[in-house]
């Protein structure tokens, strides 16, 4: 991580800021950008991985799809030279039972391995040289519904993953297996007893609704916690100086929130765990009682801000819910949430209490149809990650921006099948527009510019000390953007649509790199890549209302794109400036 030329995890590091200290590709050339080298991974569905690129070598992931699925590559990096395949032996049933389409989000590097999760409950180290598996370990159980979506992460000598699932019952926990063996060391649930949840004296939230014995089980109606969500399949950061892991919980299970009376803890919550122990250190309960599918998942940040005179420790925590939490890292005290988009489903986050204040008006009714509740169930930003400048101290954000008419309904749990209870129709947020890139700065605690875009941005973003920083659109462009003021330097038109994670990278020819993967996908993307039926709103838990006329741009691809700085050339005029 401390060598700009490489990309060892999808995050880059461990805080979580997706930054990059090289600086060749900058404001005043990045119009220079053009096309290195492709390679395919061969199935033609959706490509959320982000490449990782250690010691000259590129590694990436294939989705689970095709003859080979979560097939991993190894690359030159600078030339694209295929220098070994490993092909997993999984159960094609996964691809049933995944909610979401059967995407990956990235490798994880560490001592000389590589490590992957494959999307029906493995993970599997593998010699990063030979492409040799070294182990598996299985983690999860089909049949219950339960997958793996999420990139794993090593700190201190273990792999950490959490499981997918949550919108079939399944019950949310982040498990650390030894990265030398594959052998489980601690294994940490969403909900349930302290014991499950890992939580002990030494367990000390913030808040005194949060202080208690065996919330994980007395906020839920009896027995319902065992099916009650709060998957972990997204980002973990972790701080060396406080020993701390952070992460964030998923929705409760089921969507309609009248089955399941009570605050539902630990799930839309984010977490400080020790990584040796697995031990609960504080937490902190976004949504309490979650009634629109508003998961946490999303990537907390962790940097030093000044605020009011004085350097803090914080996390920045995009919230699905539509506010940007900043929190003390050390503690779990909120010191700050502000609105980044439309809200109209809450009425803003209580400091003293810490508790989200509740929109009494968009409160679901069994079987009523509440109509125009913003921000629309995949929140205002889903899983997508941010990235953070330390030059310009600003947060880059891709996120969507859409509200949504939601019907709650009597469900049965019946493992392995869907449990939601709810039917949602979603469409373009208050202007038309259906996304956003943004730079927020977090101190002012407002936007600085915006680009609004006609489709969803469901791509991760980057951030480099050139001043430069990268997304990529479901109508299949890639852009750089001008840091500081939002300026489009140069976008490129793909062959697909782009829901990948950008990473950049020094090559050994001494040039700067940037990768994404080509191939629309993802919750807001299976319209274009799967059968399913645009016609039919209602459709992919409620997004191809969103995205009814995506397959008109785009279908789905495999391509890995490679760039990097050209000879310079006439500038484009076109170029869009933020709004």
């Amino acid at each position: 991580m401390k060598d700009a030329g490489q990309w060892p995890m999808a995050a880059r590091d461990y805080a979580n800021t997706r930054y990059s200290e090289l600086d060749q590709i900058n404001t005043s050339n990045a119009s220079q950008l053009q096309i290195a080298w492709t390679f395919s991974v061969g199935a033609d569905r959706g490509q959320e991985a982000a490449p990782i690129i250690v010691d000259g070598t590129m590694y990436v992931v294939g989705p689970y799809d095709g003859p080979y699925p979560n097939r991993v590559f190894a690359l030159d990096a600078t030339t694209g030279e295929l220098k070994w395949s490993y092909a997993p032996r999984p159960e094609p049933a996964a691809k049933g039972v995944a909610c979401c389409d059967v995407v990956n989000r990235g490798l994880a590097f560490n001592n000389g391995k590589v490590f992957l999760n494959t999307l029906d409950n493995h993970t599997v180290a593998i010699d990063a040289k030979t492409g040799k598996e070294l182990w598996h370990t299985k983690l999860g159980e089909i049949n219950r519904g339960e997958t793996i979506t999420m990139a794993p992460v090593v700190v201190k000598g273990k792999v950490l993953v959490g499981n997918s699932g949550g919108e079939l019952g399944v019950r949310g926990r982040l498990t650390a297996l030894d990265e030398e063996t594959g052998t489980i060391k601690w294994r940490a649930y969403s909900t349930g007893p302290d014991s499950d949840v890992l939580i002990g004296d030494d367990f000390k939230p913030f808040y005194d609704s949060l202080k208690g014995k065996d919330l994980g089980v007395t906020s839920w109606p009896a027995d319902r916690w065992q099916v009650g969500g709060g998957t972990v399949w997204g980002w973990i950061s972790y701080d060396a100086e406080l020993n701390l892991i952070y992460y964030g919980t998923a929705n409760p299970s089921p969507w309609n929130a009248n089955q399941r009376s009570g605050d539902n803890l630990w799930t839309t919550a984010i977490f400080a765990r020790d990584p040796d122990t697995g031990r609960a250190k504080w937490a902190y309960q976004i949504n309490p009682h979650d009634l629109f599918d508003h998961d946490e998942i999303n990537e907390n940040l962790l940097v030093n801000l000044e605020i009011n005179g004085t350097t803090r420790k914080v996390l920045i925590h995009p919230g699905r819910n539509g506010y940007m939490y900043v929190m003390d890292r050390a503690t779990g005290e909120v010191i700050s949430a502000d609105a980044y988009d439309d809200v109209n489903s809450y009425k803003g986050v209580d400091l003293k209490t810490g508790r989200i204040i509740p929109n009494g008006e968009k409160t679901p009714i069994l079987g009523k149809t509440i109509n125009d509740i913003c921000p629309a169930a995949p929140g205002a930003k889903d899983w997508q990650p941010s990235a953070w400048s330390p030059r310009t101290k600003l947060l880059y954000v891709p996120h969507q921006h859409l509200c949504m008419d939601f019907k709650s309904s009597e469900v049965g749990y019946i493992a392995g099948t869907p449990f939601v209870g709810a039917s949602v129709d979603m469409y373009a947020g208050p202007g038309g527009y259906r996304g956003e890139f943004m730079a927020w700065d977090p101190v002012a605690k407002k936007k600085v510019w915006e680009i609004h875009e006609k489709l969803p941005v469901w791509t991760g973003t980057l951030v480099t000390a050139g001043d430069v920083t990268f997304y990529g659109t479901m109508d299949r462009l890639f852009k750089a953007v001008d840091a500081k003021n939002g300026n489009v330097l140069w976008q490129f038109r793909a062959g697909s649509g782009f829901i990948g994670q950008p990473v950049t990278y020094r090559g050994s020819d001494g040039q700067q790199y940037v990768a994404i993967l080509s191939g629309v996908g993802g919750w807001p993307g299976v319209v274009a890549n799967a059968e399913v039926d645009p016609r039919v709103r209602n459709a992919a838990l409620g997004f191809t209302g969103a995205t009814q006329d995506l397959p008109f741009y785009t279908a789905g691809g495999s391509d890995l794109l490679v760039f990097k700085l050209g000879p310079a050339g006439p500038k484009d005029g076109n170029n869009a400036q933020p709004r």
